[in-house]
Parts: structure tokens; sequence; C-alpha cells
């Protein structure tokens, strides 16, 4: 018993601990650390194993014991940052995406940058038309096995890659077909670089979804990009608010607000709910560092930002680092040989199977091999899928890090866009907030659409347990169920503006009573002072000083005279 009550007593005294970090390539590196080590020791080791300069544009991110996932903060100590005990496990992911990543100052930069957009297509994350789909597939396909041959490539060589989270057959030929003719003689740099390219071009590309809610209750997903906040329902993109435009973030529980100003002086305010208050704050601090990183000239005007207008309540929070000018100036001074890169195309990866890696499955239905997958990938493989960053290649203010045809698009009032022929849905492993309270519109989404679906999801569909209804189409249980969100969601405003009330009245209490506290000491004090004269001879005061403030500085002085003399004689 006493043995059990030490052990973890003596674990929290560990002087190293041991902390593992999965890499873009499924690569570990593992590593042991002081226990008061922060942030950027870490960050400063893995860099110096990957050869990497530029540095800047990458982080290292972490899943609590309740599945919320967070950036590690390189100015704190690790050990306080985890809520679990060591060994610790992280994952290096991009975050910050360039605006034109193939424009990246070193070769290694562009391809981590590539790893990670290839597992955000793998994941959903970057969702595009079927035509963009199989011209990146095929990119990938050649920078990973080279050109085509028929002796090395049978007939449906293609099929055995796992590029997107479901597969057409048309769709497996039309890469194959891209890759045997358009792309013949391409080293896999020139493809890597083609890709990254054609990446940038999409709706999606930069995207790091958070689930919400909007104001109707119904499910969107929320993210911060290198060319502004966009959010994404369906299959369109229904808002888009350029950094230039976007003014003010603001969190309070799990309501997120955005405050930006539009041309022609037109002022909104866009309100969604988050699914927890930590998933809210989590959203907040990226918006707060995305908007730092891709908005500001120099890091000397990033200021500490809180999440309300009062300096009582609400968090605090300050973007550390270089910014996107720094960083691009910072790497234009690179003057080195290029690091020699390993690449991983042919070594078994879990987020991108290798064609080396065996049949197909073609005893798994296709719409299910999504889902066999994700039950193989447990435990670390949930935080190992986390999203991404990456560099920047820009100069200026807001606008200027948008690239030419995405800027006169912007110009010409595209605020609503199809971003596919599909919902944009990725899949719930991946996402980097708990989706807890999302769990039944996204199951129908996925249905709806053909998306894989998860183990759990399939085993109840076998068993016959109705997940829900139609996407598009609740029923009456759906409409129930919005209006009782929106009840609650109405009695949580209520409880929140009672909360707040009180929050402000007592500290209002708290400030008189220390000003009254400062009046009395200084009316009681030796300054000579006019309005503190006119004070001291009132006879109201006069009687406050006879009958109450003189007893009671006797009685403070009578005690300290006691406690004085007991530490004499207990020093005797």
């Amino acid at each position: 018993m006493l043995s059990r009550f030490m052990s973890g007593s003596i674990r929290n005294l560990e002087r190293e601990y041991s902390c593992t970090v999965r890499l873009l390539d499924d690569t570990e590196y593992t590593c042991t650390i002081q226990r008061d080590a922060k942030g950027q020791y870490l960050f400063d080791l893995i860099c110096h194993h990957l050869n990497l300069l530029e540095k800047d544009y990458f982080g290292i991110r972490y899943v609590d014991p309740d599945k919320q996932r967070h950036w590690l903060e390189v100015t704190k100590s690790i050990a306080k940052q985890m809520k679990c005990q060591p060994p610790f496990t992280m994952c290096l992911r991009v975050k910050f995406y360039p605006p034109e990543p193939a424009f990246l100052k070193e070769e290694i930069t562009r391809y981590l940058v590539f790893l990670q957009i290839k597992r955000d297509l793998y994941h959903g994350r970057l969702l595009c038309k079927t035509s963009d789909a199989a011209m990146l597939a095929a990119h990938i396909l050649q920078a990973e096995i080279g050109n085509y041959d028929p002796g090395k490539h049978p007939e449906g060589y293609s099929s055995k890659f796992q590029f997107f989270p479901k597969h057409s057959e048309k769709l497996e030929r039309r890469i194959a077909d891209l890759h045997k003719t358009e792309l013949i003689g391409q080293t896999p740099e020139t493809s890597e670089r083609n890709f990254l390219q054609k990446a940038q071009m999409l709706e999606t590309y930069g995207v790091d979804p958070h689930p919400c809610k909007d104001v109707s209750g119904n499910p969107a997903f929320l993210a911060f990009t290198p060319f502004g906040f966009v959010v994404l329902q369906g299959n369109r993109r229904v808002h888009f608010l350029k950094w230039n435009e976007l003014t003010k973030l603001k969190f309070e529980g799990k309501t997120f607000h955005i405050y930006a100003n539009q041309k022609e002086d037109k002022k909104i305010i866009l309100t969604y709910f988050a699914p927890t208050p930590e998933a809210c704050k989590h959203l907040w601090k990226c918006g707060v560092e995305n908007q730092a990183f891709y908005k500001l000239e120099k890091s000397s005007q990033v200021r500490t930002v809180s999440s309300s207008n009062l300096f009582f309540k609400g968090s605090r929070f300050r973007f550390s680092g270089r910014v996107a000018k720094e960083v691009m100036e910072q790497s234009a001074k690179i003057k080195r040989e290029p690091p020699e890169i390993h690449r991983a195309g042919l070594v078994p990866s879990r987020s991108c199977p290798s064609i080396t890696h065996g049949p197909r499955l073609t005893s798994v239905p296709r719409t299910r091999r999504r889902a066999v997958h994700i039950s193989i990938m447990e435990g670390l493989e949930s935080l190992r899928d986390s999203a991404h960053s990456t560099p920047v290649r820009s100069v200026s203010h807001g606008e200027c890090f948008i690239p030419r045809s995405r800027s006169q698009a912007a110009d010409a009032g595209e605020r609503i866009a199809v971003i596919s022929d599909e919902a944009y849905s990725p899949s719930d492993s991946v996402l980097p907030t708990p989706v807890g309270e999302h769990s039944v519109e996204l199951a129908g989404s996925r249905q709806s659409n053909g998306a894989p679906r998860s183990i759990e999801e399939e085993k109840e569909s076998e068993a016959g347990t109705p997940l829900c209804g139609e996407a598009g189409d609740f029923g009456v249980g759906g409409r129930s169920a919005q209006e009782g969100d929106s009840a609650l969601s109405e009695v949580e405003q209520v409880n929140k503006f009672v909360l707040s009330v009180l929050r402000l009245l007592l500290v209002t209490i708290g400030l008189l009573f220390v000003l009254l506290l400062l009046l009395i000491v200084l009316t009681e004090s030796d300054l000579d002072i006019a309005f503190l004269r006119d004070i001291r001879q009132t006879p109201e005061f006069e009687q406050f000083h006879y009958e109450y403030f003189c007893p009671l500085r006797r009685w403070f002085a009578c005690k300290l005279r006691w406690v004085g003399g007991l530490l004499i004689n207990k020093g005797d």
C-alpha cells in the first residue's frame, strides 16, 4: 500500500523524462529531456535531427487525456503542459502553411510540406474536385515510384495506393493515365514541386478543420489558412475573411466570435459554438497565432491578446516567434549545401500505403476500407494524424500573402465557393478537437456522401441500430433535437450574462474596499496635503479616529508585542 502511494511521488520527482516525437514520414525520434526543459529545447532537437533551418513554420502537437489537441508552447515547460504521465508522445506537424510552398528556399522544407499535404489529402482535410484529385495523386505516384514501367507496374497498379479516404475505379484509371502520359521524366523533386503548386490553388489548402455549430445548430468547420479565415459547410465555403479584414477574435466558454470589417465599412460578427470550452480556447489560440504570423510586419508588433474586453476575466495569450515576413527574409540568407534527403516513398507508411505493401484489400467493400484502416491505427495513431503547418512566402500585410490568382478571385467578391463534389467531412480520428456533439450530424453526412464510417458506426449499422436520419432531412427527431439545442443555448447565454454581472459587481465592491483602505491610511499618515487636512478636521473623521482607529491600532500593537516576546523567549 505504501509503495503504491509513493510510486506516484517518485515518478513526479524524476529529473528526466522520455519523449517520443512522430515525424511527418512516420518515423519516430526518441530523446530524454530534463524535468524543467521548455518546448523550445525539444523543438530545436528535432530540427537538428532533420537538418532543418526553416523551422519557424513547424510545430509540435500533442493530445491530452480528454482527446483535445494542443500545440506545444515553446516558452513553457514541457512537463507542465502535458496532462499525462511520462513517457510523453507527440508529433511534428506543419503549423503555418506557406501561400506558395513551391518557392520555399530549401528542398528539405518543401519535402516536409509535401508530406504534410499528402497526409491532408489522405485524411480528407484537403478536399478537391475529381479532376484536381487525379492530378495530385499522379504527382505522388511519380514522386514515389518514378516513371511508369510496364514490367514493374502491372494493370491496376495505382489501386494499390490509398491517396484519399475513398476511391473509385474511374478515378484510379485516370490517375494511372496521367502518370503514364503526362509526368514521364519528372524527378521526385520536380513532382513534389508541381504537387505543391497544384495544392496551393485549392480552396481547402492549409485548412486545419475545427468542428463547430452555427447559431442554427448546423455543423460547420472553421479554419485559419495563409489567406484568412474560412467557414466550410457541406461542399461550400460559406465565409472567407482576409487577414486585413479580420479585426478581433473572442471566446467565452464554448462560444467563439469573429469580428471583421469588409468593404464600404461593413462590419460583421460571426458566432459559432465549439464542442467543449477547451476546444473553443484551442480554436481561439490558433486564430491568434495565425493572425499574428500572417498579418504583422514585425514580431515586435506582437501584443498580448485577451479573450475578453474586461481585464479581470478571460484568457490571455501571446504569439511567440517570428512572423512570416521575417521568416522569409531569414530564409533568403541561407547559404549552404542542400542537405541530403532520405525520401520515404518506398518505406511502409501508415499514412499512405505504398505499392510495395502487398495486395489490395479486395475482400473489403470499397466504402469500408478506410474504416478497416482506422481499426489498425489506435493509440498513438490518433495523435499522429493531427493537422498541420508550414513555411511562408510573402512579404507584406494581409493581401500580400495571397497569390495573384487568389487575390483576383477575392477581389471579384467570391465569398461563397464550391470546394468539391462532396461535402467536407474529414475523418473524426484526425480532427484537431473532440467531436462528441457533432457525431450524429457527421455520421449522417458520411453515410449520405459515401465517405467511410468509423468501426463503431459500422458495428451499429450491422446490428440494425439506427444512427440518424438522412443528411439534410433529420425528420421529427432531428427537429426536436435542434429545438432542444437552441433552448439550451438560450439558457446558457442567460447564465453567462448573470455570471458576468455578478463578477462585475464583486470586482467593483473589491475595488471600493481597497480604495477605502487606501484613503484611511493616507488620512492617518503624516502627509501634509490640503484635502487630507480638511478631512482630518471634520467631526466624523475625529469620531472614527478616536472610537475605532485608535483602539484597533492599540490592539494590533499589543498582539505584535506578544508575538515578538514569544519569539525572543524561544530564541533564549
